[in-house]
């Protein structure tokens, strides 16, 4: 197996076309070609995590954060940063990040976290936009049904629990073909009309290279006239956080601590209660003062997240509690999870969890 086989698979749970445009994510270090001896899975990929992959002849590293991130410039080895990437090329290991591509998926980071809290009834916090695409093709109508057959087959037509989806209108398409032509229908030199059906079909942004290959295959005509658009519509099923419900209500200072057993946090940096019962919990693994108004808007008793900064407790405004349990904490099972989906995808083959420490931040 190469390194692009398992990116392949890391893909399908987590497609890159998802990830926030700020990111850094896909393969950060080594050659997509190189055949993988072992996988080591992370959440960071620090100098202590590229020796236990050497010592455990992994030559591929699967990193939630990415160790290049804002570019680098030189490789001297004056910062970690530069000291991890050389290391790594210089054991021949390859390292691949995926970060805001598995936070934006309804089944990475947050689905994990919800899922150690035991939450249920969980749906995204804040879908993503710009994620949905529509084609609208024309096709003579006796062979529409087997293109639209053939796209449904290469992704597209599925709206949330649907699959299958299209849209069609019947109308007379026109052209003329020049002498260079090798029209299917019709005959050079003259004006043509064929009765068409005008196809309507939304697909993900991340199936946006097989649905088109699928579309110039299948479609009879020379010249295929289509047409693709944006939607402004939310993906229900692509977006930031989560939220969800407890079992049952719980008093607030009883769910906080239930929170920080559940999430192995050495402490909780939270708002002021409000003496209320707590039965919604909202959830953004990693820096999430942005979504503190998703969070209010969403009903939510609790908002678990990290990094937030003096004022932006402020933010809860009375209308819920923002709890802070720590960026490493809100992410630390991501690895198990795709230790997980890796060991399903690939078995008889060696996927590792990494057992390295990375956390930065310690506690008294």
């Amino acid at each position: 197996m190469k390194v692009k086989e398992v990116i392949t698979t890391l893909e399908e749970l987590a497609p890159l076309a998802y990830a926030e445009d700020f990111d850094n994510v896909g393969l950060l270090v080594g050659d997509a070609n190189t055949k993988v001896s072992g996988v080591l899975v992370t959440l960071d990929t620090l100098g202590n995590v590229v020796d236990e992959a050497i010592t455990n002849n992994c030559n591929l590293i699967v990193s939630f954060h990415p160790i290049i991130f804002g570019g680098l410039k030189r490789l001297t080895g004056a910062t970690y940063v530069e000291r991890v990437v050389i290391k790594a090329i210089k054991n021949d290991i390859a390292i691949y990040s995926m970060h805001t591509a598995l936070d934006n998926n309804k089944y990475g980071v947050n689905a994990k976290i919800c899922e150690i809290l035991g939450l249920k009834n969980t749906k995204i916090l804040i879908p993503q936009k710009g994620t949905i695409k529509k084609l609208v093709t024309y096709v003579p109508r006796e062979e529409a049904a087997l293109l639209k057959d053939r796209l449904f087959e290469a992704g597209a037509g599925s709206i949330g629990n649907y699959s299958d989806c299209s849209f069609t209108n019947k109308g007379i398409g026109s052209y003329k073909a020049n002498e260079q032509a090798r029209p299917v229908k019709g005959v050079v030199g003259e004006v043509h009309h064929e009765k068409e059906t005008q196809l309507h079909i939304t697909y993900p942004k991340a199936m946006e290279r097989q649905v088109i290959a699928a579309l110039f295959e299948h479609h009879p005509y020379e010249e295929v006239a289509y047409e693709i658009s944006t939607l402004e519509n939310r993906n229900q099923d692509i977006g930031m956080g989560m939220i969800g419900e407890l079992e049952k209500p719980m008093d607030e200072l009883e769910s906080l601590e239930y929170i920080k057993k559940k999430m192995k946090a050495s402490c909780i940096r939270h708002s002021k209660l409000l003496n209320s019962p707590v039965k919604k919990i909202a959830v953004l693994g990693g820096s999430g003062a942005f979504a503190i108004a998703a969070a209010k808007a969403s009903g939510a008793d609790i908002f678990i997240t990290a990094d937030i900064k003096y004022h932006q407790f402020y933010e809860a405004e009375g209308k819920l509690i923002i709890a802070d349990i720590g960026h490493y904490e809100t992410e630390q099972f991501t690895k198990n999870l795709l230790v997980d989906y890796l060991t399903k995808k690939i078995p008889n083959f060696a996927i590792r969890l990494s057992e390295s420490k990375t956390n930065p931040i310690k506690y008294l």
